[in-house]
C-alpha cells in the first residue's frame, strides 16, 4: 500500500482554477513533480491512492440486474395477487403464479447478465493510451493509470484523457464544446490567467473529454476521474436509465389493470353487503374476482418473447444489455453508429503513395511524407509514441525502414489546421 503521508495527499488535491492562475513550476512543485514527470514508482504510489482515471468502472453487478427484473409493474401486480391467493386459501393458485414469476424473473436475469458480462468483456477491451514522461523517458500507458502529477504530451486530434494545466504550446486550440457549449475553438496558452477567471476562460488548462483542434502542448495531469470536471458532471448525471417506451407502456397497462380490479372488487363488494351477505365471504369473493382477471402467464409471455429477440439477434452478433431495450430496436428506422474503434480497430495504415507528376517516384514521395510528419530527427530510432494516425502509419510502414532522419535537419514547423489543412 502507498506510504504517502498526509501533507503529501494534500498536495495532489490542487483545484484546477487555482492551478490556471500559478506559473508552471509552481503547479510542478505543489503537485511533486518535475518537468521529467513522475517516476514509474511515484505513479504507482499515487494511483493506488487515488484510483483509477476513470469515471465509472463497468461490472458487471448481478443483484442489480436482479433487481431490475422486479422493477415491472406487472411483476408486482402478481406477487400481490399471489400473496392474495395464499391469504384465500387457494394454494395451487398461488403456487402456479409464483412458478410464472420465477420463469419470468429467470428469463429475464439470465439474458441480461449473459449480455452484462459480455459487454464487460468488450468494455475491457477498449483502450486508450497517453504520452507521459516517466523516469524522464517518454513512455506510453493506459489513460486509466494517469495520475495527478504526470507529464503528457498532447497532439492534434488528442481526445484529452485528464484535467491538465499546460506547460509548454505550440498554436494550440481546443474544441471545448463538451463542457461550454460554444462551437468555436479555444485558444490556449501556458501564461497563467487572473484569478477568479470563469471555466471556459481558464486558457492555462486543458479539461478531460475535450479535443485538440491544431498544435499540440505539454502539461501536467491537475484533477483525474472524478474529480475532474467532465467527471464531476458525469457522476452528476447518476446511473439511473431512462424507461423504454416499451415499460411505460407495460406499466400504462399494469395501472389500467390494478385500477379495474380495485374498481370491480368496490363494486362487487359493495353489491354483496347491499344484498346482505356475510362480510368475511363478500370480501373474500371480492379479492377472488381480482385475482381471476390477473392475466398471470403475462410477464411469462414478455421475457419468452424478448429472450427470443436476444438470441436471434445474438445469432447476427448483436449484443443486447437490456430485454426491454429489443421492443424499441425493432420499432428503428434508421441505426447510425459511429464505426472506428467499434466495428474497426481504429488503426490507419499505409498502403502505398501515388505520386501526382510521373517526376517523383513513389519511394520519394514517401521520403517527403515523412519529412512534413512532426518526428523528432534528432533521433536515430523513431517513435510513434505520441504521434498523430497519419505520421505513426507512415513510420510503421515497410518503406520507411531505409529512411535515415539524421541526414536532415529540422529548421521549424508550421503545426497542423484545418484551415490550411497541412502541416
Amino acid at each position: 500500500m502507498s506510504d504517502l503521508n498526509v501533507k503529501e495527499r494534500h498536495r495532489m488535491q490542487l483545484p484546477i482554477n487555482e492551478a490556471a492562475c500559478l506559473p508552471p513550476d509552481q503547479v510542478l512543485e505543489h503537485l511533486g513533480s518535475s518537468p521529467a514527470g513522475l517516476t514509474n514508482k511515484e505513479a504507482a504510489e499515487r494511483l493506488a491512492e487515488l484510483g483509477p482515471n476513470a469515471v465509472r468502472t463497468h461490472r458487471a453487478n448481478g443483484w442489480a440486474v436482479l433487481g431490475r427484473q422486479f422493477a415491472s409493474p406487472i411483476l408486482i401486480l402478481l406477487i400481490i395477487t399471489a400473496g392474495l391467493s395464499l391469504f384465500l386459501g387457494d394454494a395451487t393458485n398461488s403456487i402456479v403464479i409464483g412458478v410464472i414469476l420465477l420463469v419470468s424473473v429467470g428469463l429475464g436475469f439470465t439474458n441480461e447478465f449473459r449480455a452484462e458480462r459480455a459487454s464487460e468483456a468488450l468494455h475491457s477491451r477498449v483502450t486508450h493510451r497517453a504520452v507521459v514522461l516517466r523516469d524522464g523517458t517518454t513512455q506510453e500507458v493506459d489513460v486509466t493509470a494517469l495520475v495527478p502529477g504526470d507529464v503528457v504530451h498532447l497532439s492534434l486530434g488528442a481526445i484529452i484523457p485528464a484535467d491538465i494545466r499546460l506547460l509548454s504550446t505550440k498554436n494550440l486550440l481546443c474544441d471545448e464544446s463538451i463542457l461550454t457549449g460554444e462551437s468555436l475553438p479555444a485558444g490556449k496558452d501556458h501564461a497563467p490567467v487572473a484569478p477568479g477567471s470563469s471555466l471556459g476562460d481558464l486558457a492555462s488548462c486543458v479539461f478531460m473529454g475535450t479535443v485538440i483542434q491544431s498544435g499540440g502542448c505539454t502539461g501536467v495531469v491537475v484533477a483525474t476521474g472524478g474529480r475532474a470536471e467532465f467527471g464531476r458532471i458525469a457522476l452528476g448525471l447518476g446511473e439511473r436509465q431512462p424507461q423504454t417506451e416499451f415499460q411505460l407502456g407495460l406499466k400504462r397497462f399494469s395501472f389500467l389493470l390494478l385500477q379495474v380490479a380495485i374498481g370491480l372488487t368496490t363494486l362487487i363488494f359493495i353489491a354483496n353487503l347491499l344484498l346482505q351477505r356475510p362480510l368475511i365471504e363478500s370480501l373474500l369473493f371480492s379479492l377472488a374476482i381480482a385475482v381471476g382477471i390477473t392475466p398471470q402467464l403475462l410477464p411469462a409471455v414478455v421475457s419468452t418473447s424478448l429472450a427470443t429477440g436476444t438470441r436471434q439477434l445474438a445469432r447476427r452478433k448483436v449484443l443486447v444489455k437490456r430485454l426491454v431495450c429489443i421492443e424499441d430496436l425493432g420499432d428503428m428506422d434508421i441505426l447510425v453508429t459511429d464505426k472506428t474503434g467499434t466495428l474497426t480497430e481504429g488503426r490507419i495504415s499505409f498502403i502505398g503513395a501515388l505520386p501526382a507528376s510521373p517526376d517523383v517516384s513513389d519511394a520519394e514521395l514517401l521520403t517527403l511524407g515523412l519529412l512534413a510528419t512532426e518526428t523528432d530527427y534528432s533521433e536515430a530510432k523513431q517513435s510513434t509514441a505520441g504521434q498523430n494516425p497519419l505520421d505513426a502509419a507512415l513510420w510503421e510502414s515497410s518503406g520507411a525502414a531505409p529512411f535515415d532522419p539524421t541526414r536532415f535537419e529540422r529548421l521549424d514547423l508550421i503545426d497542423f489546421d484545418h484551415q490550411r489543412r497541412r502541416t
